[in-house]
């Protein structure tokens, strides 16, 4: 949750005590980093409800939903209800609120289309295999200076822990949680989802890096640049095949 704390501290640093939700939502000079705050809400941990975001943030539900209806209006959140299931009594469902394409660029995108023509001219020069052996350069230059950290975890969620702490880092968002049969890594934002939507190779490889790192086949089953609100990982739960081919560790 480093970035969340790093959400807050942002709003203190504004002069903002968390919790003193009647001065957030009386003092309008402060609405650009409160809003940029809810966004980065609903980047990390959307689809959200707005009272969660409310909660996170120390401010009143109101505020929250001032600021998300502006996101809904600019085209950068979208809505969609809540599963039924985690829905206590009668009424109408909860909203749940994520962010589109639109908002995540709030955030930075680290390829343009500059990057696209390139790779596409490395494509047309070099043929697949060249885009793939620089995506496979790119994505081990960014896991290589996390390795260390990963590679000493002993568990698999420990290991999906530390390279979602990584990936964070990195500029992704990332969060890994328990889901009974494995570790599940979610990518709340992805830097070149743009590019990876032309060249799927970059998703591919990455995949591939993650299994190497982590010592386990993964399953990517959903991602971004195909759509989805998030890149989710599968990761069973396996313990690590030791280099030597001993017993696993």
């Amino acid at each position: 949750m480093t970035a969340i704390f790093a959400t807050s501290g942002e709003i203190r640093n504004t002069g903002v005590v968390k919790n003193a939700e009647t001065h957030l939502d009386a003092v309008p000079q402060h609405d650009g980093k409160t809003r940029r705050a809810v966004a980065r809400l609903l980047l990390e941990q959307g689809p959200v409800t707005a009272a969660a975001v409310a909660e996170e943030l120390g401010i009143s539900p109101t505020a929250v939903r001032r600021h998300i209806d502006a996101l809904l209006a600019d085209g950068e959140a979208i809505t969609r209800d809540a599963p039924r299931q985690t829905q206590r009594g009668r009424g109408r469902p909860a909203k749940l609120f994520l962010l589109t394409d639109a908002g995540r660029a709030r955030f930075g995108h680290a390829y343009d289309d500059l990057a696209v023509a390139a790779i596409r001219f490395l494509a047309q020069t070099g043929g697949e295999e060249a885009v793939r052996a620089f995506a496979r350069s790119r994505v081990d230059a960014l896991v290589d200076r996390h390795r260390s950290a990963i590679v000493a975890q002993v568990t698999p969620a420990e290991r999906a822990k530390a390279l979602a702490a990584a990936l964070t880092r990195e500029g992704y968002a990332s969060s890994a949680r328990n889901v009974g049969v494995g570790e599940q890594l979610c990518q709340h934002h992805c830097p070149v989802a743009h590019v990876a939507a032309e060249f799927p190779q970059l998703c591919e490889t990455e995949t591939e890096t993650f299994a190497n790192l982590l010592g386990t086949h993964v399953q990517r089953l959903a991602t971004i640049a195909r759509g989805h609100a998030v890149c989710t990982t599968h990761i069973p739960n396996v313990q690590r095949i030791p280099d030597d081919g001993g017993e696993p560790a």
